[in-house]
């Protein structure tokens, strides 16, 4: 067979398919053909197939089940927009749960439980089984026997994965908290920056506002009373001092009852009730004393 035909073939087989399809796979399909290639030959006929798709919209790639044909990641946004049906989304607990597993697998549930501090909702995990990401690897050979839990081939394919040790190191994702910290650091220095500056024009706004305090209270102060004493002779200086200084009670009272003339006469009502209440209370009292005289004589 010829290599362009096979490479062909090859690319006709991998556009049908519903999933990725091994080397030992694809020669399974040729079985019973006269020029049945071999092995090698497939994979020369993959690796032309990955140079010819290198300024495509597609790629060929290889992932733990196999080679498929797929759609680069740069276009996924208008693919996607052929669907209507919105991507799904994961829960921090449920990633969380999927990351454990990952890489600390074999792990069982009360393991997760003691790294992340909280319980593991069954749904999380029926949501990982039944999505084929997880699967029961076996049981602890522990009082209760519990469930051992590990990553699936499903679950590597779905991330573009050809086996685990592709998943980022530890070290990488150090990094990047590191660089979250110093721009959280960085955000809390701008924001220390701008409350020192904030607080020292409140400062200088103080300080100024003092200043004018300090000017006008010698102005707005009373006289003492050996200034009164002394400074009766000068009219100029009184008639300054007057008119800066406080109403008295009785101009206080004048002012009040020019602007309320009704509360005036309820007041004066009062009073008269008060007065009489008093004076019949005096009434019974002189009344009272003159009945003990008389019963003491």
């Amino acid at each position: 067979m010829e290599q362009q035909q096979l490479k062909n073939i090859i690319e006709a087989i991998l556009m049908s398919a519903e999933k990725p399809l091994k080397v030992n796979q694809i020669e399974a399909l040729f079985t019973g053909d006269l020029d049945m290639p071999t092995r090698d030959e497939i994979r020369a006929c993959l690796n032309q197939l990955g140079e010819d798709y290198a300024n495509r919209g597609y790629e060929l790639k290889q992932v733990a089940s196999g080679f498929r044909i797929q759609v680069r990641q740069d276009y996924a946004d208008w693919v996607g927009r052929l669907w209507e049906e919105k991507p799904a989304r994961y829960t921090r607990a449920l990633l969380e749960t999927m990351a454990l597993i990952a890489y600390r697998q074999p792990i069982t549930r009360g393991e997760i439980e003691d790294v992340r501090g909280v319980s593991v909702s069954s749904n999380i995990i029926k949501t990982l089984m039944e999505r084929e990401w997880i699967k029961v690897l076996g049981h602890k050979d522990v009082p209760g026997k519990p469930a051992l839990y590990g990553t699936t081939r499903a679950f590597l394919d779905y991330f573009n994965l050809k086996s685990l040790d592709e998943l980022p190191t530890l070290a990488e994702i150090k990094d990047l908290d590191q660089i979250h910290q110093e721009l959280d650091l960085d955000i809390d220095n701008t924001g220390a920056a701008g409350a020192d500056e904030e607080s020292a024009a409140g400062d200088e706004e103080s300080a100024a506002d003092d200043d004018d305090e300090d000017k006008v209270t010698p102005i707005a102060a009373a006289p003492s009373a050996d200034e009164d004493e002394s400074g009766q002779g000068e009219a100029g200086d009184d008639t300054s001092v007057v008119s800066m200084a406080a109403p008295t009670d009785s101009e206080d009272v004048a002012s009040e009852d020019d602007e309320h003339p009704e509360s005036e006469a309820v007041d004066k009502d009062r009073m008269k009730v008060i007065t009489a209440a008093i004076d019949d209370v005096e009434i019974e009292e002189d009344f009272a004393e003159a009945e003990a005289q008389s019963a003491a004589s």
